[in-house]
């Protein structure tokens, strides 16, 4: 068994113990640790700034009474937690879920299948009103977040205090929320339908990037949806942002252009910003 007092990264004014898991044997504490925990609050903390798909940092998981900051640049043998974050009897809690679901999905290919996000629970107890989480933070405890790490660089090392703090209050409350959350709920007979809406939003993150993408261009037309897909595939292999092929705003100027009868090559050069094989993206995009 590890030295669990050499993991201690400090403890929260509400006595949870935060641990520092960077290491093989660290991970096996974990799992020990959440093996019989029927309650989990997550978040995560990447980077999606200059690749195509969520770069993972760090994986935050509260317990009753722990606190567990996932290291992901360290750790990459995470497969143990896939069975204890899609087991079907374990609830996870999440705050705004459908990014925390996509960046576990495409990062380590975890579906979470039981969630309760707290930012769609308050929407329906408020009446739509959508909470971040800081605000329910302080309605709830009447605790002040402090949010200046939101956009820190969370993929350096070592992590400053200030980050592992930042980190570690962002699941701190999760679980408490869910609590005082579902008695108010309860009472309303509005709680089964927040665990349908909540089931609907994590699912969103459970699926490849370029399906939830593709649906925002329900009115597109067909050459226009194909571009796109091809800007989704491209971007992926090369793990850069779409934008950097082709701007959104170029997608229906650039359909125009190769609907005409006699359109130049050299007219369509100009619409990419990144050197594309052109003969090959018109192949693709005109096979019936």
């Amino acid at each position: 068994m590890i030295d669990i007092l050499k993991k201690i990264v400090f403890c929260l004014k509400n006595k949870k113990k935060v641990y520092l898991i960077d290491s093989e044997e660290d991970v096996d504490f974990l799992i020990y640790s959440l093996r019989d925990k029927k309650i989990l609050g997550i978040d995560t903390e990447f980077d999606w700034r200059t690749t195509y798909f969520p770069v993972l940092s760090l994986l935050q998981i509260a317990i009753k009474n722990k606190i567990f900051l996932i290291d992901c640049l360290k750790c990459k043998n995470l497969y143990k937690l896939k069975n204890i974050l899609e087991d079907q009897e374990r609830l996870i809690i999440f705050h705004s879920s459908r990014s925390d679901t996509t960046v576990l999905y495409t990062n380590l290919n975890i579906k979470v299948n039981n969630a309760y996000d707290i930012q769609v629970a308050e929407k329906i107890i408020n009446g739509g009103v959508i909470k971040n989480y800081a605000s329910l933070v302080k309605k709830y405890f009447n605790f002040s977040l402090n949010k200046s790490q939101t956009n820190s660089n969370w993929l350096r090392r070592p992590l400053t205090s200030n980050q592992v703090k930042y980190a570690a209050d962002d699941v701190n409350f999760l679980i408490e929320i869910y609590k005082k959350q579902i008695k108010v709920l309860q009472k309303k007979s509005l709680d089964k339908k927040v665990f349908e809406f909540s089931k609907k939003e994590s699912s969103l993150g459970n699926q490849d990037l370029h399906i939830t993408r593709l649906k925002k261009l329900k009115n597109a037309s067909n050459l226009t949806k194909k571009i796109f897909i091809w800007r989704e595939k491209y971007a992926s292999l090369k793990d850069i942002p779409p934008s950097y092929i082709l701007k959104d705003n170029k997608l229906k100027d650039l359909t125009k252009e190769i609907s005409l009868k006699n359109y130049n090559k050299k007219d369509l050069i100009k619409f990419f910003r990144d050197k594309v094989d052109l003969d090959a993206f018109l192949n693709e995009i005109t096979i019936r």
